[in-house]
């Protein structure tokens, strides 16, 4: 662990963060924006957009500031990699600005927050997998994925980002070369898998093989693994037992629905679940997880849900 990974990774073990929610459902299903491509990035493109974004996360961290708690401010660029940022017409070296340019807007709403040693708030440089992050289809081997991703990554090296995560991951390979990508150029990185109902990466592999993999191949690099864009009880079960993998995992952003991907990828209306018992649902994470310390949500969720996670977990 090179010295500016060791720094952070001291930095948040003293305490407990939050993050927000899901932020392309949110805008799409409670507030009627249209997000083509569910790529959220695209917002930066404009005034409105950004003073929409800035509105968004301000939410969040005065959240966190009433519970005492850190906050990881996620850049909104999940989508903005080549593959879909082509999609949207962005060449590469607009989406190098527009990557740029999240870390640059995600600074601006920190400078203007009361952040403290004791109430930290990080700036996260989100990426996300190259294909759907719901089908483990045309994947690549570890050597394509750290080319591909390479790119966004590098964005992120030449901005003011304090670490990299990598989101709605569904195969090992991938991760791999993202982690491989991320070590060349010495960001410190988080690595988050999806799971299916069983608890278990799209592809079939278990969770736990995942992150031993990724861990063996790599040194042991990533800051820590999340798990996200699954409810908590799809994975639950799979927590228990004594594996040295569970004490990697730091992180979860939980789906609000229980549908399973396939489901959620043909729904028309947002399911946003049971923001209270979801509460309940990531207490029990929390003693099943020795490390749990960043709690967030993923699709369906919004603020109401994050609230909840904390009323439950950082009382």
């Amino acid at each position: 662990m090179n010295p500016r990974t060791l720094q952070l990774a001291n930095q948040i073990r003293r305490g407990n963060f939050l993050t927000d929610g899901g932020l392309e459902t949110d805008l799409i299903f409670n507030h009627g924006i249209d997000l083509p491509c569910f790529a959220s990035f695209d917002l930066l493109s404009t005034d409105w957009g950004q003073g929409l974004l800035r509105d968004y996360y301000r939410a969040y961290l005065d959240l966190a500031a009433r519970h005492r708690a850190g906050f990881i401010l996620e850049s909104p660029t999940w989508r903005a990699n080549r593959d879909w940022g082509a999609k949207l017409g962005y060449d590469a070296d607009q989406l190098a600005r527009i990557n740029r340019e999240a870390i640059d807007l995600l600074r601006d709403i920190r400078d203007q927050h009361r952040a403290s040693a004791e109430l930290p708030v990080l700036i996260s440089g989100n990426i996300g997998p190259r294909g759907d992050g719901y089908v483990a289809d045309n994947s690549m081997s570890a050597e394509e994925a750290q080319a591909y991703h390479s790119h966004q990554l590098a964005a992120f090296a030449a901005s003011t980002a304090d670490l990299v995560s990598a989101f709605t991951l569904n195969y090992s390979a991938e991760a791999l070369g993202i982690t491989q990508a991320a070590m060349d150029l010495a960001l410190p990185l988080v690595i988050s898998f999806t799971v299916e109902t069983d608890g278990q990466l799209p592809t079939g592999q278990p969770l736990g093989d995942a992150i031993n993999e990724v861990d063996d191949a790599s040194g042991g690099y990533p800051l820590y693994y999340m798990i996200n864009c699954a409810h908590p009880r799809h994975f639950e079960q799979r927590l228990a037992g004594d594996g040295a993998w569970r004490s990697r995992i730091e992180g979860v952003r939980g789906n609000a629905s229980k549908c399973s991907h396939a489901e959620l990828d043909g729904a028309e209306v947002l399911d946003d679940g049971n923001p209270a018992e979801f509460g309940d649902d990531y207490r029990r994470l929390q003693r099943l997880l020795p490390n749990l310390r960043v709690f967030g949500g993923c699709c369906g969720t919004d603020l109401r849900h994050v609230s909840r996670i904390a009323e439950a977990c950082l009382a």
